[in-house]
């Protein structure tokens, strides 16, 4: 996961959740022409627990959502993480991926809205539920939403309105967060993961398939259907119309994406290594 300011970035990693600050004053430019340099300064270690979004809460905590032990999380000095939620369905915190809980939306500084691929409460039990049954969860009452999704992610909050991906279909969608009724705003050639919404578009990230193909999903027909092939890349998205009016084609070696965010105020960042 990714979660952008204006002059820091919250990244998660494979064992570590790192924090890079831009270095650059105002008028200042780096070789000639970015205007952020963002520069690692700080990785706390939180282990092997598999994160995915990441965000900061109004008073500046880390909250992620750590996947392997199905919940929401902060750091610790002492320990990996902290637990602060977990959905109701889950009987116990354990390293066993149960539920697949991967996106949270945050609104007025808070988590309010999480995804899972299930309601499993076994090892892995997900893994038999892709295709249907996905949750939306309002973390503040435990109330399901919704448990009408396939592989759900990035749960957002804009104008009065939960925007979600529903991505075993392939659709970006618009959840009424007092029924669950869902509607569907625009298809997308490939796996969903990763959201944003700036000025009413939606800025999406679509993925290839990690074994050649979407068995089992309804994305795998639709795009036979639409006599389509997938790919990687960024899509922009306009929410009232469902039209998709720019994109970013990605080939080559890069094969997934998983989050997208805005930089407010940069228009050509740039980041180094810890090295």
């Amino acid at each position: 996961g990714v979660h952008a300011q204006s002059d820091r970035l919250y990244i998660g990693g494979l064992y570590q959740i790192w924090r890079l600050e831009n270095v650059l004053a105002p008028d200042e430019r780096a070789n000639g022409h970015f205007d952020r340099l963002f520069m690692p300064r700080n990785a706390q270690t939180v282990g092997d627990v598999d994160v995915h979004e990441v965000s900061v809460d109004k008073t500046g905590r880390i909250i992620f959502v750590n996947t392997k032990f199905s919940c929401l999380a902060t750091v610790s000095v002492k320990y990996g993480f902290r637990p602060i939620w977990k959905p109701e369905f889950i009987s116990k915190l354990a390293a066993e991926d149960r539920c697949h809980l991967n996106g949270l939306a945050m609104q007025d500084g808070l988590p309010k809205y999480v995804t899972a691929v299930s309601r499993s409460d076994v090892l892995s039990g997900w893994r038999q539920r892709r295709h249907e049954g996905g949750v939306l969860i309002d973390v503040q009452n435990d109330r399901i939403v919704t448990d009408q999704l396939s592989m759900p992610h990035s749960p957002r909050v804009w104008n009065g309105q939960v925007y979600a991906l529903d991505s075993g279909r392939g659709w970006v969608i618009r959840v009424d967060p007092e029924t669950g009724k869902k509607e569907d705003i625009a298809f997308c050639p490939g796996f969903l993961r990763g959201m944003t919404i700036w000025n009413g578009f939606a800025l999406v990230t679509v993925s290839l398939p990690r074994d050649g193909t979407f068995k089992g999903l309804e994305l795998d027909e639709a795009l036979k259907k639409r006599d389509g092939d997938p790919w990687c890349g960024v899509l922009i998205i306009n929410l009232q119309s469902g039209d998709i009016v720019e994109h970013i084609r990605l080939d080559g070696a890069i094969r997934e994406l998983f989050d997208v965010a805005v930089i407010q105020g940069a228009v050509c960042p740039m980041a180094v290594g810890v090295d």
